[in-house]
């Protein structure tokens, strides 16, 4: 693939990308019009609510004064305040929250928040708020709560409705020698999507002062410095029973697929059904694979699939409980959730079903 066919694929990616984004956007504002006002219903003001979060993250500062006044507004107690740092995350932040007697606990941040909140939340007794300040934003996009604006998240999370979901968590089984490999034996929650190869080697690749500047759209980006990449033959294990070899570029691990922009990778993903989407993405044959593989992603989220039989660019998709994956020759990057766990030779992945309680709006 010459530099002028890299153009190409990269125009033509930002250019759907952006007319997804524009339609998702519209669908966005009238799913909300006439609610920007709106107060809450229902308060319960015996709710004790502390907000971990993230310092660093743009606009924290204005979002902890806007939650302030919010819950002055509606004679709300005062929240409680925790901050992460780059030892913890929000995990201890969390804990500490509890000891102290909170019910809801806000993960204000960005994706390695939410999962930081949520690793200490689930199987507990006690509700998980999000208020996205993140470049993905995540699982604020797939239980549909506002990423846009404060005030319509806030109303979400302080209204008493609540649903519980299911949880993924990953470990890794072994790794290579190399100083960016992951850690043995770690385990690691994640919320929408874990996967290994492309997918993590791409949300490596990409520059943290380009997220800053175009949010995610800096993650196609990093993706197309990995387009030459080889594919990997793995070795797949479902449930312990069906085992398979496959050539692919990533395989992805889904609690629920909904990503920025509009786009799905996962669409029959349900996040409370007690089942992980596994979905075997390849490609073929240079720059039309990958042109017919971000064509399926796209239709994908409009509902429509192709099933050709000969295509050089495809994803195969099926479920399970749990899923062990090895890479056979080599290793391959592992990420869960767009953070970056390192090389790995071999992982497992299973679901956790009914665990964690979140603050979300009212499903139709």
């Amino acid at each position: 693939m010459d530099g002028k066919d890299w153009v190409m694929l990269s125009t033509v990616i930002v250019a759907v990308v952006a007319l997804v984004a524009a339609i998702s956007a519209l669908r966005a504002v009238r799913k909300s019009a006439g609610h920007a006002g709106t107060s809450p219903s229902g308060l319960t003001p015996a709710d004790r609510y502390a907000f971990v979060i993230n310092p660093s993250k743009q606009g924290a500062a204005e979002m902890r004064q806007a939650v302030l006044k919010y819950f002055e507004r509606y004679g709300l107690d005062e929240p409680a305040f925790f901050e992460t740092t780059e030892v913890d995350p929000g995990y201890g932040q969390s804990l500490h929250a509890l000891r102290d007697g909170a019910t809801v606990v806000v993960a204000a941040g960005g994706d390695g928040t939410v999962r930081a909140v949520a690793s200490a939340l689930a199987g507990k007794d006690a509700t998980m708020g999000l208020l996205p300040l993140g470049t993905g934003n995540l699982l604020a996009r797939n239980i549909d709560i506002d990423v846009t604006s404060v005030e319509r998240a806030l109303t979400t999370l302080t209204t008493p409705v609540s649903r519980t979901i299911d949880i993924g968590r990953l470990k890794i089984l072994e790794v290579p020698d190399r100083d960016d490999a992951a850690t043995v034996d770690s385990e690691h929650v994640f919320l929408v999507i874990g996967g290994i190869g492309f997918d993590a080697a791409m949300v490596a690749a990409t520059s943290a002062e380009l997220k800053k500047r175009v949010g995610w759209i800096a993650y196609f980006m990093g993706g197309i410095k990995h387009l030459h990449t080889r594919r990997s033959t793995v070795r797949i294990s479902l449930d312990d029973t069906k085992r398979f070899q496959t050539t692919l570029r990533t395989l992805l691990i889904g609690n629920c697929g909904k990503l920025p922009g509009g786009l799905s990778l996962i669409p029959d993903a349900v996040i409370d059904d007690g089942r992980l989407d596994i979905a075997a993405v390849d490609t073929r044959a240079g720059l039309a694979g990958w042109l017919q593989l971000f064509g399926e992603v796209v239709m994908q989220g409009f509902g429509i699939r192709s099933n050709a039989a000969k295509k050089v660019g495809r994803i195969d998709h099926t479920t399970a409980e749990k899923v062990t994956v090895d890479v056979i020759s080599g290793s391959q990057q592992v990420q869960v959730d767009g953070d970056v766990l390192g090389h790995a030779h071999s992982i497992e992945a299973w679901v956790e079903p009914s665990v964690l309680r979140v603050r979300a709006p009212i499903q139709p």
